[in-house]
């Protein structure tokens, strides 16, 4: 690359945020085989893995820990919902707050979500270890600096 490529702000090799874009949109179809198999989407793992940890939350928290908006999240938990792993319901003393709960079922389903990590990290490091475990705790705080900053 020329100086007149380094400093020129519309190639896309110059871009943050096209490797970070498209190696988000590459990870997470690799992991639709592995979520495939104990019937999840995505969206809806993450979100179950909040209520694996937490088995209980409002949904504004929920969505506050997903980086999601109720428009994106109010269809994965009627999704999950119908499908027996989390109920949702108002909260009595104020109507406004909708809390969302892990049934046995969504925590039954952990047992089988937990070969998914490990099925990802094999796919990842098929060719050899990708990145020390010092460079994967730097890499998630980095990223996670720019979505603080960018949470405003």
């Amino acid at each position: 690359m020329n100086e007149k490529d380094a400093c020129n702000p519309l190639l896309l090799k110059n871009q943050l945020c096209f490797p970070l874009y498209a190696s988000a949109r590459k990870i997470v179809a690799a992991y639709t085989p592995f979520l495939k198999e104990i019937g999840l989407t995505y969206a809806q793992y993450v979100t179950m893995m909040v209520l694996w940890e937490e088995k209980s939350t409002t949904m504004h928290d929920l969505g506050k820990r997903l980086y999601l908006d109720s428009g994106t999240l109010t269809p994965v938990l009627k999704k999950l919902e119908a499908m027996g792993y989390v109920k949702r319901s108002r909260k009595p003393e104020d109507e406004r707050i909708v809390m969302v709960e892990i049934t046995p079922d969504g925590l039954a389903l952990r047992d089988k979500a937990l070969k998914v990590p490990h099925a990802m990290g094999c796919l990842i490091n098929r060719k050899g270890p990708l990145f020390t475990a010092e460079e994967v705790a730097d890499l998630k705080e980095k990223l996670y600096r720019i979505l603080h900053v960018l949470e405003g």
